[in-house]
């Protein structure tokens, strides 16, 4: 291992500071790579291990002489940063060059004594705290398979959501063929829906499926239309009890509009299927399981499973590692999961990235369920032709066969049935990794698409003018509708507008530009907040979960004025919900927010703030996530190389997860 660099001065009361490191976690907290928690926790694992701390410090618990080799404590406290940053492990081979700041700021951690990687993994395997390989037994508090890094606590929930797909892999779920072809015929029969009745005929003859796809391809209206297809196959069988449907989402905002689109589906088919599916609501994940407070248990669980025959998860890309650990555990092994989503879309704050390495992942070939997918009519919309003279003698005579294998029961809707013209065409771009089409479209200004380009004089008042405009007219509708205690319209008015930025804080976070559309509201509304902190018509957003109201992180409501005095309304389940404002904990203003918070939800009209160019939160993923929000149109606010870098640099995190299910 290389010699320690001197680590540069700094306040030794700076939060950020472990006092106690030395060597090199001394080093790499000096250059905000490991945070104090990082480094204490690494220690306190040597101490676990019995093989005590290299400073000597009788408080580390050991001798220099019976100590763990520095480069093991570094990769312990890597471990951990990496499940900060959202990652479940840590790649060894390739740490050095993936790592990156802390947050908001770039640094350059070039200097910094990396060890070798394979003499790394040596030195990890050499002591009592890492166990080797997939195979070792539980008992250690690190796991090292291959070159990734485990903290065994997410070694073990990884391996847990693996083998629950694996075990639902098959076999294929009993269905008559001509009952499922006849509902497909009558729900999903329209021209272009073809992906969406394939999704359809998935989910209803495999244990898991995923309904992948971007905002507006239509996912949740297959989801109804999916609803129907099932109560339908259900009914078949004389003296069954209803069909139990759960439908679930991570945030209530999420829920609140999967309930919506499942109602909104349903108004259109046939009557004996529309009333199938009538009253069908949605919650949030937390409710359905049951969750038990800040403990992170659940009243549902291995030993307590839900109650429901099929299981729909809305915005599956917000759902972490954990989190898909704990509902695979809670679903009886003889229901049906749904898992819907974008697996383009950022993904969850907390570690891990289900969905995009389940829909990446390779999967083996399921002859069973390609011949039940022939058999029930599920290509019989799809007239393209086939590709091998293998999948035409495959076919049954005259159906078409996908010359598509299903993998992991995912399927893909590509088809956009809500955006069109720039938007879509942006987003395609972006999704693509083509900087120069996406430049080109925001140069090309159209009503959809609007760019203030930083590089060309900055972003002065008159070049905010449409922001400006935005922010008030929003802000004005939404303090008129809170005065008069219309609820309902509040919560629709606080959806028109919404700025999103990458940062917190800054020139380009979340408190600028607040304060940005306070000062902008209150020139227009002098006293708006006279009645401050609960103003009628102030913005509400949830930023930490409130298990005893029900209210969860990413949540947004509005306070009103109501009979009773000042209320904060929150939609639950699409229905207001109003509390005491007294009794809210975490909460802030939202004229503006986070990228990651917007997840689940959709605006009018959305600005988007990028980050400068280096900042290492500036990724394919949050730009799409952000453009991906509106319903009507999209401001974006940045440079040509914010842009450009955005474009090139897709999100990364360390799993194992993916080539692992490719491998069963």
């Amino acid at each position: 291992m290389s010699t320690t660099p001197a680590a540069p001065e700094r306040d030794p009361y700076d939060p950020r500071v472990a006092r106690t490191a030395t060597g090199v976690l001394a080093a790499f907290n000096a250059a905000d790579v490991l945070a104090p928690g990082d480094v204490h926790v690494a220690r306190r694992l040597a101490r676990l291990g019995g093989r005590g701390d290299p400073t000597g410090d009788p408080a580390g618990g050991g001798a220099a002489t019976d100590a763990e080799p520095e480069a093991v404590l570094l990769a312990a406290a890597l471990a951990v940063r990496a499940i900060r940053n959202g990652s479940v492990c840590v790649d060894l081979r390739t740490v050095r060059d993936t790592t990156a700041g802390e947050g908001e700021v770039a640094v350059d951690v070039s200097a910094l004594p990396w060890p070798e990687p394979a003499v790394w993994r040596a030195e990890c395997l050499a002591g009592p705290l890492v166990a080797d390989g997939d195979t070792a037994p539980p008992g250690r508090p690190m796991r090292l398979v291959g070159d990734l890094l485990y903290l065994e606590r997410y070694w073990q929930e990884e391996e847990l959501v693996r083998t629950g797909f694996s075990d639902r892999s098959g076999p294929v779920t009993a269905a008559d063929p001509e009952r499922l072809r006849a509902a497909l015929d009558r729900l999903l029969g329209r021209p272009g829906a073809e992906r969406q009745r394939l999704a359809a005929a998935v989910a209803a003859l495999r244990p898991v499926s995923v309904i992948a796809g971007g905002p507006g391809t239509g996912k949740t209206t297959t989801v109804a239309r999916l609803l129907a297809v099932l109560h339908d196959l259900h009914a078949a069988v004389p003296g069954r009890p209803p069909l139990r449907v759960a439908l679930a989402a991570p945030t209530g905002k999420a829920a609140a509009r999967l309930t919506q689109s499942v109602a909104d589906a349903a108004a259109g088919m046939p009557d004996d299927d529309r009333a199938a599916v009538a009253g069908t609501t949605a919650s949030t994940l937390h409710r359905l399981l049951g969750s038990r407070g800040v403990s992170g248990r659940f009243r549902h669980h291995r030993g307590n499973r839900l109650p429901h025959d099929v299981v729909v998860v809305d915005e599956t890309s917000m759902v972490s590692l954990t989190m898909m650990a704990r509902l695979l555990e809670a679903v009886r092994p003889d229901a049906r999961l749904v898992l819907v989503g974008d697996p383009e879309q950022l993904a969850s704050v907390e570690a891990g990235a289900v969905l995009g390495d389940l829909a990446a992942a390779r999967g083996a070939t399921e002859p069973d369920l390609q011949s039940a997918l022939v058999a029930s009519g599920a290509f019989r919309a799809d007239r393209r032709p086939l590709a091998t003279d293998d999948e035409q003698a495959a076919a049954s005579p005259g159906e078409p066969c996908d010359p598509r294998t299903i993998e992991h029961g995912v399927v893909r809707l590509t088809r956009n049935w809500r955006f069109a013209g720039t938007i879509a065409e942006f987003a395609a771009a972006v999704q693509a990794g083509d900087g120069d089409r996406a430049v080109e479209l925001l140069s090309a200004t159209t009503p959809e698409l609007t760019w203030v380009d930083e590089d060309a004089d900055g972003v002065g008042p008159a070049r905010l003018a449409g922001l400006r405009e935005d922010v008030v007219r929003a802000g004005t509708d939404l303090l008129g509708a809170a005065a008069d205690g219309e609820a309902e319209q509040a919560l629709r008015v606080l959806d028109r507008h919404r700025l999103l930025c990458g940062h917190r804080r800054g020139p380009h976070g979340v408190a600028r530009w607040t304060m940005e559309a306070e000062r902008w509201l209150a020139a227009a509304r002098p006293g708006f907040d006279a009645e401050a902190p609960w103003y009628p018509g102030r913005p509400l957003l949830v930023t930490a979960n409130d298990y005893d109201l029900g209210l969860f992180n990413g949540d947004t409501g509005v306070v009103v004025r109501a009979p009773e005095g000042r209320r904060a309304v929150f939609s639950r389940e699409g229905v207001p919900a109003s509390f005491e404002p007294a009794r809210l904990g975490a909460v802030g203003t939202v004229y503006a927010m986070t990228v990651h918070r917007s997840q689940g939800s959709q605006f009018d009209r959305v600005t988007v703030v990028l980050p400068p160019p280096d900042s290492p939160l500036m990724t394919r993923e949050l730009l799409y996530t952000a453009v991906t929000r509106a319903k009507e149109s999209v401001r974006v606010i940045g440079t040509v190389a914010a842009v450009r870098a955005a474009v090139a640099r897709p999100a990364g995190r360390a799993s194992g997860l993916r080539e692992r299910l490719g491998r069963a």
